[in-house]
């Protein structure tokens, strides 16, 4: 990683100036910033070269429009018009879909439009494209259906399942230990159940309910973020397994009804 003194060397140079203009611009002495470039020399005939104060970080930043950053060695980019501006999570949907009744629509995302989701989210024209339906109980919100895809869910939701989720408008309104449904460039379009860290690191993390060691715990920072969904209902083909004491007590009603059955044969042959 390139020190400050080579970070500054490398603006003087992208502005095609010499040590005393640059030095003038930032309003400081010509030696000010020779030290700090080159070193000033020593009795062993060394040079020794200053660190920069924070005035002189301060002037270079505003004069030349530099980022931070680059200074302080976070970033390779070295001017701000350079660098990406950074998304911020809409407070509401980009795109809805009415009935002629102008009430809102659930739009329903299959898997295979998932990969056509990622960048026509926000597109009028494609969101028209996908199937839409209205739900009279789903009315206090914008809500979409998604269908799941996978088995990170397992023990909740299966591969198949349709989960409806009421659009966030707000990443801090996120609670934790609830299941969403996260859609990011990076990740596309994930159901999982969410730890909100955005306040505290500008990050949610997100747990799958699956255990079986091949879906680990991982976070994804507020600014990937382009929709989040709570989800509120789920629709599944999978019809729940008996519980173990469900089991237990079809077992014994089981035998009851043959013990009730020999006492009555008993009493006939009798």
């Amino acid at each position: 990683m390139k020190q400050i003194d080579e970070k500054i060397t490398a603006i003087i140079n992208h502005f095609k100036l010499n040590n005393y203009a640059f030095s003038k611009r930032i309003g400081v002495t010509g030696t000010t910033i020779d030290s700090i470039v080159n070193g000033r020399p020593q009795e062993d005939g060394t040079r020794k070269k200053t660190k920069p104060g924070y005035d002189v970080l301060s002037a270079i930043i505003e004069e030349f429009n530099i980022n931070p950053d680059y200074l302080f060695g976070k970033s390779e980019v070295m001017l701000k018009q350079d660098v990406a501006q950074i998304q911020t999570y809409s407070g509401v949907p980009q795109v809805i879909s009415v009935n002629q009744e102008n009430e809102e629509n659930v739009v329903y995302v299959p898997v295979k439009a998932r990969a056509g989701y990622l960048d026509g989210y926000g597109d009028s024209e494609f969101i028209e494209t996908l199937p839409s339906f209205n739900m009279p109980q789903l009315n206090n919100g914008t809500f979409r259906c998604f269908e799941v895809q996978g088995n990170s869910m397992v023990r909740t939701f299966f591969d198949g399942d349709l989960v409806f989720g009421k659009y966030v408008e707000d990443l801090n309104d996120v609670k934790d230990g609830r299941v969403y449904v996260i859609v990011s460039k990076n990740d596309g379009i994930v159901l999982k159940r969410v730890i909100n860290r955005i306040e505290e690191r500008g990050k949610l993390i997100l747990k799958s309910d699956n255990k079986d060691g091949n879906y680990p715990t991982y976070t994804i920072d507020a600014e990937d973020i382009m929709e989040i969904w709570y989800v509120t209902m789920f629709a599944s083909k999978q019809m729940p397994e008996p519980i173990d004491v469900y089991d237990r007590l079809h077992d014994l009603e089981s035998k009851l009804v043959e013990l009730q059955e020999r006492l009555k044969n008993k009493v006939l042959n009798n």
